[in-house]
């Protein structure tokens, strides 16, 4: 198998525990396709709850990925940035799912109709990680045919992918777990450990604590390598890779750097620009 076609191939399978879970896309019907523009698997919607509409803006512009910032407070799990932009009625379930059930009845079993592969909604917690999500999962638990669900070592692949990124003490509560309804948002320091993608099947990092390359001038040869061996070694183990903090204002520099992403297979482009990545992505015809 060509190397290109062996990444890609593996690609999909960590795009599908992490936000686009194990199995392949199934393509949409001829006629479906047709009409309505493929969903872009890639982009990623970082901070989604600060659009005017969460959610439901990126899924406009096809988004395969989305994140939301949570905060424990009682029983609700409330969403904002920061606590002095908590408002009660922003809530985990008002602004993703419930808005997500609806449409995957509406879409008979999807979000997108007519594609299988699901999306990713990447949980960030901004409260202590443990107690935190052990609150998440009993809210999950609710939709209990919305998420990939990993149940006595296997992963059941469901309309939405959850994975918990923030606070690492989320991590202890969920590794105990025989049975549950979210997956782990590793660090390149997990790349190579003996988690599986099963549990970690992300690896998420700081571009600027990785590399000093900001779209400026020529991508360094070190530098680009690193970049390929990073994804190659993620990839040869079923999981996806995303950087934050990389550039997002408009312009030569913001592209240059999206462009060497894409070149070297990085699975999700981080933006808080939902039209700039779309029409990034369908210059390039990358999905």
């Amino acid at each position: 198998m060509a190397l290109t076609t062996r990444r890609r191939a593996l690609t999909t399978l960590g795009a599908a525990l992490a936000g686009a879970v194990a199995l392949p896309a199934t393509s949409a019907s001829a006629g479906e396709q047709k009409h309505r523009p493929r969903p872009l698997w890639r982009a990623h919607a970082h901070n989604d709850y600060e659009h005017p509409r969460p959610l439901l803006d990126a899924l406009d512009h096809r988004f395969g990925s989305v994140e939301a910032d949570i905060y424990l407070v009682g029983d609700q799990l409330l969403i904002g940035h920061d606590p002095e932009d908590l408002d009660p009625s922003r809530t985990l379930e008002s602004l993703y799912l419930d808005p997500l059930a609806a449409r995957v009845r509406a879409n008979h079993g999807s979000v997108y109709r007519g594609y299988r592969r699901p999306i990713q909604l990447l949980i960030d917690i901004k409260t202590e990680g443990s107690s935190t999500y052990l609150e998440l999962d009993k809210h999950l638990k609710r939709y209990k045919q919305l998420f990939t669900t990993y149940a006595h070592g296997r992963v059941f692949t469901g309309p939405v992918t959850a994975v918990i990124s923030g606070d690492r003490a989320a991590r202890v509560p969920m590794e105990a777990q025989t049975v549950r309804r979210a997956f782990y948002d590793g660090r390149l320091a997990d790349l190579g450990s003996s988690a599986p993608a099963s549990f970690v099947p992300l690896i998420s990092d700081n571009w600027t604590l990785n590399f000093t390359w900001l779209g400026v001038g020529a991508f360094p040869d070190a530098e680009r390598q690193k970049l390929r061996g990073i994804v190659q070694a993620a990839h040869s183990r079923g999981q996806t890779v995303r950087f934050w903090a990389t550039p997002d204002v408009a312009g030569p520099a913001r592209d240059a750097l999206w462009g060497e992403l894409l070149a070297a297979d990085v699975d999700f482009l981080n933006t808080d620009d939902l039209a700039g990545l779309e029409a990034f992505l369908g210059a390039h015809r990358a999905v």
